[in-house]
């Protein structure tokens, strides 16, 4: 039933991008890669539970596999990323049962970050030095700094409802800062960097200062920010922010000093036109339903798993286009 299906994939590009993300194309050159991992991280999970029991492992013996081919397996992780359905609902839909399809996209999803790491496509996590972002991206020019976050299911624990609701989105949340730019694929849409998922009670600019992100981000580099990031102006230079609207004095709601200059309004106007290639990034990434969706596993960190991989495949559509 499934291979028949990647036969439809192969012949209409516009049902293969809205089921998985990607094109046919994409999909047959990641798959090169893909299964080479596939390989290796299946013989090194053998060759641990040959330790464990201390025996040789026959290599044949057991059911065999009802996704019969790496492409399969591939299509098959690209599917859950891009829909983000239930295991209920993905059982009924690829015909393996409920039971076997959580071990498998477990397994997939931690290929799939390998393959898109030595592809070189997935973004950094953290930048110590000026110097090793410019060794990583040695063509970079603007940057644009951003803040993203995802809702996810209310704990019941109140102490960790506290922990997770953003008073901005007025809902619990997961938060991400990313750094976008022109990185190796030469789009200035390409994710460069992806902090850490952090709760999202955590204001913007103060988890940009726990991973010291900006005084790490080389100086002669041009910086946009929104108006959410406070302050940064003193921590890095070339940096350009919008100027927010002074709050009304108490006294005198019609007071000059309660708006915006002509002057300060056309440079809040050029700054957002250039800012919103960083928009424009966080929508490629979002065109997996894994982040948009209500977050609801319950294995750690498995939401910044989620985000690492959308932007390496992000990357890796830039890089193929």
């Amino acid at each position: 039933m499934f291979s028949l299906q990647l036969s439809r994939l192969a012949k209409n590009d516009r049902l293969c991008k809205a089921l998985t993300g990607m094109s046919w194309k994409e999909i047959l050159s990641l798959e090169i890669s893909f299964s080479w991992n596939l390989q290796e991280y299946t013989a090194k999970q053998k060759k641990a539970k040959e330790v464990k029991l201390g025996r040789k492992m026959q290599n044949a013996g057991g059911r065999p596999a009802f996704l019969k081919n790496d492409l399969e397996k591939l299509v098959f992780v690209l599917i859950y990323l891009k829909t983000y359905p239930t295991f209920d609902v993905l059982s009924f839909i690829i015909g393996l049962s409920k039971s076997n399809c959580h071990p498998w996209v477990i397994k997939l999803l931690k290929v799939l970050e390998q393959t898109l790491g030595r592809d070189l496509v997935l973004p950094e996590r953290k930048i110590t030095t000026a110097e090793e972002f410019f060794k990583s991206f040695p063509e970079a020019g603007e940057l644009f700094i951003d803040a993203t976050e995802r809702r996810v299911q209310r704990p019941r624990d109140q102490k960790r409802q506290n922990k997770l609701y953003s008073k901005k989105k007025k809902t619990h949340t997961r938060k991400n800062v990313i750094v976008s730019g022109s990185g190796k694929t030469k789009s200035k849409r390409e994710i460069l960097v992806v902090t850490k998922t952090k709760s999202g009670r955590r204001h913007d600019k103060r988890l940009a200062d726990k991973e010291q992100l900006l005084e790490h981000l080389p100086d002669e580099l041009d910086k946009y920010v929104d108006s959410g990031f406070q302050g940064v102006q003193k921590q890095t230079n070339n940096l350009y922010k919008p100027k927010k609207k002074p709050p009304k004095s108490k006294n005198n709601h019609n007071s000059p000093n309660s708006y915006l200059t002509t002057e300060e309004k056309e440079m809040n106007k050029l700054i957002a036109s250039i800012r919103v290639l960083s928009e424009n990034a966080i929508c490629g990434i979002k065109r997996f339903n894994c982040l948009v969706a209500t977050y609801r596993n319950k294995i750690t960190n498995l939401d910044d798993q989620f985000i690492l991989l959308s932007a390496g495949l992000w990357n890796y559509h830039l890089k193929h286009s």
